[in-house]
């Protein structure tokens, strides 16, 4: 697969969502291992999780233990696979979400994602979601701590606004690596941070790049335009929206989420998926 840059390594150009395969309506265990192993067949590195991706109360963090189980269990190399993963987010177990951006408690986030995922350092580990009762810069104080720490290797941000990026830049001296901003041909309201992100070198993650779990599917009957550009290559819909955003800026890297192996398939494909300029077009207008 081809690569982009996270920080200083390469990883693949489309990376895989955990979210589905431990949320509510998530498949069995062996269907999502199964897909994590798709995913890292087809040159998948980056592998985005959270301690929030789970269902029930009493198994936070159900995701980042099924994703290190999957990696440690691929039979092929995984020395270059890079784990995402989140803090700051809560699911108490009724189906809500709740914030806690404390200090305190995102380095406790951290402490217990760390033993979850059996790593000395995590990957990339990102402020999940600002909290109006913290301070953004406390917050993000605290992962600035994490990295200084040798507790993670690399550190990004989610949910953010263009003044919460350059905040974030300035307090981690420099070293913030990603964004993670939800961005879709339904929800768009992330170009400023988009083109933020490409003017700073910093990568940019679309989160649910396909519309979200429930309307992925949907993708090709709600916008016309990507169907039509679909059929013109004999892909799917979802193929052509992920070219779209690659071809965006070299900054962006989508993360669509998926539990099953022959979508997350179809979703790495998109690499190699060309679109013409006036294509392009198309789409920007839709």
């Amino acid at each position: 697969m081809q690569t982009r840059r996270i920080g200083d390594v390469q990883v693949g150009a489309i990376g895989l969502g955990g979210m589905p395969m431990s949320i509510e309506g998530r498949p069995d265990e062996q269907r999502s291992i199964a897909t994590v192993h798709a995913a890292l067949e087809e040159g998948v590195t980056l592998i985005d999780t959270a301690d929030a991706y789970h269902r029930d109360a009493a198994e936070v963090g159900h995701n980042e233990s099924l994703i290190a189980r999957a990696v440690a269990g691929y039979g092929g190399d995984t020395s270059d696979v890079l784990i995402a993963t989140k803090g700051g987010h809560l699911r108490p177990g009724d189906g809500s979400w709740t914030l806690n951006g404390s200090p305190d408690y995102l380095k406790q986030a951290c402490d217990a994602s760390l033993k979850r995922l059996g790593v000395e350092a995590i990957g990339l580990y990102q402020f999940h979601r600002p909290d109006p009762k913290v301070p953004y810069a406390e917050s993000v104080g605290a992962i600035r701590d994490l990295l200084d720490a040798g507790k993670i290797r690399f550190a990004g941000i989610s949910n953010a606004d263009p003044e919460q990026i350059r905040l974030a830049r300035e307090i981690l001296d420099g070293r913030l690596v990603s964004v993670q901003n939800q961005f879709s041909p339904s929800f768009r309201s992330s170009e400023p941070e988009l083109e933020l992100c490409a003017e700073l070198g910093i990568t940019f993650l679309p989160w649910s790049p396909l519309g979200g779990i429930l309307r992925a599917g949907e993708l090709g009957s709600r916008f016309a335009v990507f169907a039509d550009v679909a059929r013109e290559h004999g892909v799917s819909p979802q193929q052509v929206c992920l070219a779209w955003m690659l071809a965006k800026s070299p900054v962006v890297i989508p993360i669509p989420g998926s539990s099953r192996p022959e979508t997350i398939r179809d979703s790495a494909a998109a690499v190699d998926l060309k679109l013409s300029a006036e294509e392009l077009a198309r789409l920007d207008a839709a």
